[in-house]
């Protein structure tokens, strides 16, 4: 939607400037005159919301971020003080104040500036990067068209406090896996640098080969004690380079692809994925955001590619006139459930209500599936580490068997 620029009164004969969006000239007169502003000067000109939308957060991997607890404290926070009849302006230099030092405070300090030029709460926050994205925008642009700013600021809280206890689920049980692995190398690690070339030692006195296995686990010991900087070189470059590779448009559409078809893992990924769709798509249409549009960013902040793609050819099909749930049907990956009860939803005109029940299903089935995998994960990680440790015992006793079959022999 384009953007223009305009000079105007206030009720007190103030000039104020700023900019909205508006699909033409004669649209921002109006809604200059909804808030109870003359028109003086209206040129168009500058980037969308849309287009500022699509640059927020995206300002490097080590640039700072807000943290989303945060900022879901400040909209529960913003949302009580609006609720309380104080004015918006009044509002953020509450906030801002109580806020420490950082990104949220320095943007809600110039969202306040912003305000107070004239510009709407909404334009305001699209101008803002790594703070506000385009969902919460195009939210709060809506409640103040709807003159329900305090509810769907409440709405945003709760959207982020659920969207919030899903990923920590995720991430929980990813945590475990990780910590044996690390636990894991450190011991083999131990084993291979400290005690496998005392064993070797003996072993070179005997004066005989050893057998494959051994002298395997003695090679690998060796590399580990004089190639260490290598081994040290792969553990961070690599980790890099994956980095670097998954912040691509098709490292990311590939990895998001191969999380799904992993076992156990890609189906609560999926869950996860359809929870969050869900959600956000129910949020933003009982917020009064156009289908069309709500497509368009609950597939940016769907978290998979996978999906993300989609919902482009879902948005396609819904631009020229078809029903949502005909093109989901036909993806493989989206559950017939869900595609069901969207097309409920579509033909009784109850979508955002449906779909806020999909995503209750889906958030419980998250936590029921983490739980389920965090149980089957536990045992696989000690048998692991048990078997490679078994390994290595082994083959350092192997040498002594023989020795024993010789001497019993002799």
């Amino acid at each position: 939607m384009p953007k223009y620029s305009y000079t105007a009164k206030n009720l007190s004969g103030k000039v104020l400037q700023g900019e909205l969006e508006a699909a033409n000239e004669n649209e921002a007169r109006v809604r200059l005159r909804a808030q109870q502003l003359l028109p003086i000067k209206i040129s168009s000109g500058g980037k969308s919301s849309a287009n500022v939308g699509k640059n927020l957060g995206n300002s490097g991997f080590f640039a700072p971020k807000v943290k989303s607890k945060d900022l879901q404290i400040f909209t529960r926070q913003f949302a009580t003080l609006i609720n309380a009849g104080i004015p918006v302006v009044d509002a953020l230099k509450i906030l801002s104040e109580g806020l420490r030092p950082g990104l949220l405070r320095e943007a809600s300090s110039k969202v306040k500036t912003s305000i107070e030029n004239g510009k709407r709460l909404a334009d305001a926050m699209a101008g803002t990067r790594g703070v506000f994205d385009k969902l919460y925008v195009n939210m709060i642009q809506a409640g103040e068209e709807a003159g329900i700013l305090d509810s769907i600021l409440n709405r945003l809280a709760i959207y982020m406090e659920k969207s919030e206890k899903i990923k920590g689920q995720v991430k929980g049980a990813m945590v475990y896996p990780i910590v044996i692995l690390i636990v894991a190398f450190i011991v083999i690690a131990g084993i291979l640098v400290f005690i496998i070339p005392k064993f070797n030692e003996f072993y070179s006195s005997a004066g005989k080969a050893p057998p494959a296995l051994t002298q395997f686990v003695v090679n690998l010991s060796d590399f580990m004690i004089h190639k260490w900087y290598i081994i040290i070189g792969v553990a961070i470059g690599l980790p890099i380079l994956l980095v670097q590779y998954l912040e691509t448009p098709e490292g990311r559409a590939n990895f998001d692809a191969i999380v799904l078809k992993i076992p156990v893992i890609g189906e609560v990924a999926l869950k996860s994925a359809v929870a969050r769709l869900s959600r956000t798509l129910s949020t933003l249409l009982s917020s009064g955001v156009g289908l069309i549009e709500a497509i368009e960013i609950a597939g940016r902040t769907a978290g998979n590619g996978v999906i993300e793609s989609i919902l482009i050819r879902s948005k396609d099909s819904v631009t020229q006139g078809r029903s949502f749930s005909a093109p989901l049907g036909k993806e493989k990956i989206i559950p017939e459930m869900v595609v069901q009860m969207i097309a409920i939803g579509e033909q009784s005109g109850t979508m955002d209500i449906m779909l806020g029940k999909i995503a209750d299903f889906y958030e419980d089935e998250v936590e029921a599936s983490v739980k389920a995998m965090t149980s089957l994960i536990e045992p696989l990680m000690m048998v692991f580490l048990g078997g490679i440790i078994a390994v290595l015992v082994i083959a350092m006793y192997l040498p002594i068997f023989s020795m024993g079959d010789v001497i019993g022999g002799g």
